[in-house]
């Protein structure tokens, strides 16, 4: 069973930086794409950046220049950089991966931009 634990989340100024963390357990397979994902309150879940097992980036627009995925080689730790954070940022964020048995959620993290 794979397991996902995100950290970093907290209260920022508009203008800041966070980084949050992703730390992946148990069995994921290969050629694992992994993601970040947010959702904000009354609003559907979205996607944030994906990176995939090549290390390919992939990015929408609500972050695109903003916002940096990476991962470590072994695909147990994935990151998000989110700089020049807005209050339309403010959601819960959460990572995934695909692994051959099915996407794997974590719990999320809430990150909230307000003065």
């Amino acid at each position: 069973q794979v397991h996902l634990v995100e950290s970093g989340g907290g209260l920022v100024q508009p203008g800041g930086s966070l980084r949050l963390s992703c730390a992946v357990s148990g069995r994921i397979g290969g050629a694992n794409t992994g993601g970040w994902y947010r959702q904000a309150p009354g609003k559907q879940r979205e996607l944030v950046a994906s990176i995939d097992a090549n290390g390919a980036t992939n990015y929408a627009d609500n972050g695109q220049g903003r916002f940096t995925i990476s991962r470590d080689k072994a695909r147990r730790f994935m990151y998000l950089q989110m700089n020049s954070l807005k209050e339309e940022d403010t959601a819960v964020y959460y990572c995934q991966i695909q692994t051959p048995w099915g996407a794997a959620w974590g719990q999320g993290t809430q990150v909230t931009v307000s003065s």
